[in-house]
């Protein structure tokens, strides 16, 4: 299905153009069948030569139903551009024209009608003029009569043509349908309507309704008046939903893919201006309204406008909208009753102006945006982001992972965790290195697992939820106890110094375990320490008694007391350097076990 939406002066036969090519009346309500011009959206479709369906939104055309024109003509990708002979360029030509260059719609026809009535021939030299500079410059353009059906066949050629340059939809985009009509049907429930410009819905699926907020299921879909059990891109489609009032949508509502979609209020865009009627030809630029409207798809909200740069604004709406980078949209002021231009979304998430000068960075930063997503630039503007967000703001993430840092801001947080594990040693000295949970509170991120890459572009060991880098720097007084230590083990390596003596020399036990971490020391058990390489010494001393040797032999051969002699053979068993038997006798492993394997089952040394 290729969707199309007309656009033209009131009362220029869009309606009848549309009746004529599928013979089904696009006029839904009968006021006005009985005015004769359309005052809501109208909805045919047709079969077009090469077997393609051509889909029609016909809208209004009266200056009192823009809004309602804007509902049908903002997710469409196409416009059947209608401008009647005998009548020539008309305002609400201008204006929907105004609309169109302001949405970016670059694909269409031209349909002069009424040919019957007027030669054609200087109405679309007219009509030629005026869209040239426009994004619908040089469609072409079909010369009709609805009333004798002139030009109908080449029209019919000619929309074949137009759907085969339309560029193909994603079919796997998360579903953004703008709602432009709800109602109910007995039996069913609430259904909605509305133009499905990328994904695919499909009966089942979970939706998010917004901005209400609740949940829906597709309990039914149709598209050209039958039932499917799912519908592709792009589509009018009808929704039947379940978990949803009427009360609860209205038009401009919007049902989303769950979790997919950012909301926002605040956010800074690339003005495009349409140009008044008092500014044409002087190069004058037209002011620009505090308060407008923000039209996309078939939603319209309040919208307080902030100019920042020459071309760049700040938008703050009424309600809040699922919007993504690079999406298009249009402001309009009510009160004048005319279109001020378009825009592209730069920013969903924008930074706030609070410092001086703040908002003249931004229009800075602002000029190198061109509207198109791209997730590195995003990741390098904002430092730090949540790859879902990064995607949903319509982006891609530029690596794995639930969280994305940048690299330039990384080597600034590594250099500021330098900085950090080098104060709380100078100020905790007897610490196993700093707690993880403290650094990350210091540097103000907001997830754990970012605490990891920092710290290796940093340097700096995670081991146990605790941050190292290198050998701690003793105390001086505990460096000093550390070398009378040292001396006394010189001649006897396996006699440890007691307590008191630990005591008498300004050890305690956060000294002993800081003295350990750093490596002058070799802690057994709280309160028992040797030289570092006590361990292996005592293995080479054990290795020339007979096998297997008892707990008395290894105390006599280490020339120590049990309280020494226990300990110290509990941790050489725990390494794999002796291993106990059944009886209670000792025996030594050789070799020693390769790195890595130190609790497995070493081999008895023969």
């Amino acid at each position: 299905m290729h969707v199309i939406a007309t656009a033209g002066h009131v009362d220029h036969g869009k309606s009848t153009l549309i009746r004529e090519l599928t013979g089904m009346e696009p006029d839904r309500w009968a006021e006005e069948r009985r005015r004769g011009l359309t005052i809501d959206l109208g909805f045919a479709w047709t079969r077009l030569p090469d077997g393609c369906t051509a889909a029609f939104v016909d809208v209004p055309g009266h200056e009192r139903f823009v809004p309602n024109m804007l509902a049908g003509v903002g997710p469409v990708p196409a416009v059947l551009f209608v401008v009647a002979a005998d009548e020539g360029w008309m305002p609400q030509s201008g204006e929907h024209l105004d609309a169109l260059t302001a949405l970016g719609v670059r694909h269409g026809l031209l349909a002069v009608t009424r040919c019957d009535l007027a030669d054609p021939g200087p109405a679309t030299e007219q009509a030629r003029e005026r869209l040239r500079g426009t994004s619908l410059a040089g469609i072409p353009a079909v010369h009709v009569s609805g009333r004798t059906g002139a030009g109908l066949g080449e029209l019919r050629h000619q929309l074949d043509e137009l759907v085969h340059r339309l560029p193909a939809a994603d079919p796997d985009a998360d579903v953004r349908l703008w709602v432009d009509r709800a109602f109910t049907i007995r039996g069913a429930g609430t259904v909605v309507t509305g133009t499905l410009p990328a994904g695919t819905l499909r009966e089942d699926a979970r939706l998010r309704l917004h901005p209400a907020g609740v949940e829906a299921t597709v309990r039914g879909l149709q598209a050209l008046g039958s039932s499917e059990h799912q519908v592709g891109a792009v589509a009018r489609v009808a929704v039947n939903l379940r978990g949803v009032n009427l009360d609860q949508v209205r038009r401009g509502d919007a049902l989303l893919t769950p979790d997919r979609w950012l909301t926002t209020d605040v956010l800074d865009v690339r003005l495009h201006r349409a140009a008044s009627p008092a500014s044409a030809g002087t190069g004058a630029e037209p002011r620009l309204p505090r308060d407008l409207v923000l039209h996309i798809g078939a939603a319209a909200v309040g919208a307080r406008v902030r100019p920042l740069g020459h071309d760049t604004a700040r938008l703050t709406l009424r309600t809040p909208l699922p919007l993504r980078i690079g999406d298009r949209a249009l402001l309009r002021d009510p009160g004048n009753r005319c279109i001020c231009g378009g825009l592209v979304v730069l920013d969903v998430r924008p930074p706030r102006l609070t410092r001086r000068g703040a908002a003249r960075a931004r229009a800075a930063e602002l000029d190198t945006m061109d509207g198109r997503p791209d997730g590195a630039a995003e990741l390098r503007r904002r430092r730090l982001a949540r790859a879902d967000d990064l995607r949903a703001m319509g982006t891609t993430p530029p690596g794995p992972g639930p969280w994305l840092l940048d690299e330039e801001h990384r080597d600034e947080l590594a250099s500021r965790l330098d900085g950090l594990l080098a104060r709380h040693h100078e100020t905790h000295p007897l610490d196993d290195g700093m707690p993880a949970e403290a650094a990350r509170r210091a540097l103000d991120l907001p997830d754990p697992d970012l605490l990891p890459p920092i710290a290796r572009a940093a340097g700096i060991a995670l081991r146990e939820g605790r941050l190292h880098k290198g050998r701690s720097r003793l105390p001086e007084h505990v460096q000093r106890a550390v070398e009378t230590i040292r001396s006394a083990l010189v001649d006897h390596p396996f006699q440890a110094p007691t307590a008191g003596e630990l005591s008498e020399l300004g050890l305690g036990e956060k000294e002993l375990a800081a003295a350990a971490h750093a490596g002058a020391l070799l802690r057994l058990a709280p309160g028992l320490v040797l030289l570092p390489g006590a361990d292996e010494a005592a293995v080479a001393r054990l290795a020339r008694l007979p096998e297997p040797f008892t707990l008395s032999q290894a105390r006599q051969a280490l020339d120590t007391s049990r309280r020494v002699a226990v300990p110290l053979l509990e941790l050489l068993a725990r390494r794999g350097r002796t291993q106990r038997q059944a009886d209670g006798t000792h025996r030594v492993v050789s070799p020693p076990p390769a790195p890595g394997n130190t609790e497995g089952n070493p081999t008895p040394r023969r």
